[in-house]
């Protein structure tokens, strides 16, 4: 007949083997919580690299044109709401066409990356930079005035006739004419880039000494 320490070592043993098997149970499901954790996390770093590649251009670092009519109705919506400024700026490349009859088509591509580079680091954090389609690209200042944005045009453009393309030991010379308006009340998108589009040719006519590409 067991002994009464033999059955309290058997009930301590069974015991423990159960916290055991318990302990085990728990540190699987930990495991597998990582584990399904570090899935998500990845899943969501994809989701948000597609939505990326979605809005990019394929050729330069800005973004493409549904991007940015999408980032400039919200703006509307902002000014509408909450009185929150903004400012388009319609940028043409200038004599593009010219570029790639001289140089070839990778040096008229060459180009474009070099200006979108340029209005890049000549604008805010805040702003958007675009491309509508070949070489027309587009600004979004926000919580900005008019005023403020023609001084930001008239940087920019400076910027970029003062710095050629470097291509294969040749200086390509390039400049751009930029339009400015206004973001109003009651704009719809389109017609908020057709008035600066509209205000670019104003300002390519001003410009001395430039052709229309």
């Amino acid at each position: 007949m067991p002994t009464g320490k033999a059955r309290g070592g058997t009930v301590r043993g069974q015991a423990a083997k159960l916290l055991d098997d318990e302990a085990a149970e728990v540190a699987g499901l930990l495991r597998e919580n990582r584990a399904l954790r570090a899935m998500l996390e990845a899943m969501r770093a994809r989701l948000a690299e597609l939505e990326r590649l979605a809005d990019s251009d394929a050729l330069t670092p800005l973004v493409n044109r549904r991007c940015f009519l999408r980032s400039v109705s919200r703006a509307i919506s902002d000014l509408e709401r909450h009185a929150i400024p903004g400012a388009l700026l319609y940028v043409d490349v200038n004599r593009l066409k010219w570029i790639n009859d001289r140089h070839g088509h990778a040096a008229g591509d060459a180009a474009l990356v070099h200006i979108a580079q340029l209005l890049i680091a000549g604008t805010r954090g805040g702003d958007l930079a675009g491309r509508l389609g070949g070489d027309e690209m587009a600004l979004l200042l926000n919580h900005l005035e008019l005023a403020a944005a023609e001084e930001t045009a008239e940087r920019l453009a400076e910027a970029v006739a003062a710095t050629p393309l470097l291509l294969a030991g040749e200086r390509i010379e390039v400049a751009v004419s930029i339009g400015v308006t206004a973001l109003r009340r009651g704009d719809a998108v389109e017609d908020a880039i057709a008035r600066a589009d509209h205000a670019m040719y104003g300002a390519r006519r001003e410009r001395r000494g430039e052709t229309a590409a």
